[in-house]
């Protein structure tokens, strides 16, 4: 078998059927999915992929080295479930697993979509992301979010894009810098990382300045503004949350 696809899930129904269907190609799908309360499960099964049911949330990065232990592909591709790869992505994808490639992983990048822009700077192109590698040579990093892939070996590069529909409208904004800076906060209280008030008013004040002069927000428009808040609010949160963490844990 040559290639697996692994997608963790959590309520996905919205977008599991067609990310499901974007990797069609693929020899062996695992969806790992943590008990979604609607039909993710039922519909991946449905479109063919072999569906894993965990109880407990262990964090993104375990998680998906879960989903990873699942595979028998000799190359994986890790996708979520609100993103999508592209006939040239796919092509290439194909070219590079059947030419023998010494590289033992590759990276390609990502486009972006915020409530409905694909946003083109803002930090968000080029996103290189590296989600192709052969198993074995490859795991997750154990954050609880924003994971990383660690490689052993060289990693090479593709060129086509991968679709990340993020972000479909306001609601799912502030629904995830909620979440984030929940598993933010809890990963700095892990690595032993204090923080106070004023550390979230600096942290949230620079993510703003990064994402909408450094990265030049500014000329994405007017999403490319909201984004700039998004992401100064969410670093804000994670901090804040970090601080008031600090707060329960100090005895009276």
């Amino acid at each position: 078998m040559q290639l697996t696809v692994i997608v963790i899930t959590r309520n996905e129904q919205a977008n599991i059927e067609d990310c499901l269907k974007s990797v069609a190609f693929a020899d062996e799908v695992i969806v790992l999915d943590h008990v979604s309360t609607d039909q993710t499960a039922d519909l991946a099964r449905s479109l063919g992929a072999c569906v894993h049911v965990t109880q407990d949330w262990p964090g993104f990065g375990p998680q998906k080295n879960r989903a990873l232990g699942y595979a028998t592909g000799d190359w994986v591709l890790s996708i979520d479930a609100d993103e999508r790869v592209t006939p040239e992505l796919r092509d290439e994808i194909l070219r590079t697993i059947g030419a023998g490639n010494t590289a033992q992983a590759c990276r390609f990048p990502r486009r972006s979509r915020y409530c409905g822009q694909f946003m083109l700077h803002s930090g968000w192109s080029p996103d290189w992301v590296t989600r192709l590698f052969r198993r074995g040579h490859a795991q997750f990093s154990d954050d609880l979010v924003h994971e990383k892939l660690l490689v052993q070996g060289p990693v090479g590069a593709l060129q086509s894009p991968l679709l990340h529909l993020s972000f479909p409208d306001f609601e799912s904004v502030l629904d995830k810098a909620n979440r984030y800076s929940t598993a933010g906060a809890q990963a700095m209280r892990l690595r032993g990382q204090s923080a106070t008030l004023f550390d979230a008013l600096g942290h949230g004040l620079w993510a703003f300045v990064r994402t909408y002069i450094i990265r030049r927000g500014f000329l994405d428009g007017q999403l490319g503004l909201a984004l700039a808040i998004s992401n100064a609010e969410g670093t804000y949160y994670r901090y804040a949350k970090r601080w008031l963490m600090s707060r329960e844990e100090t005895p009276s």
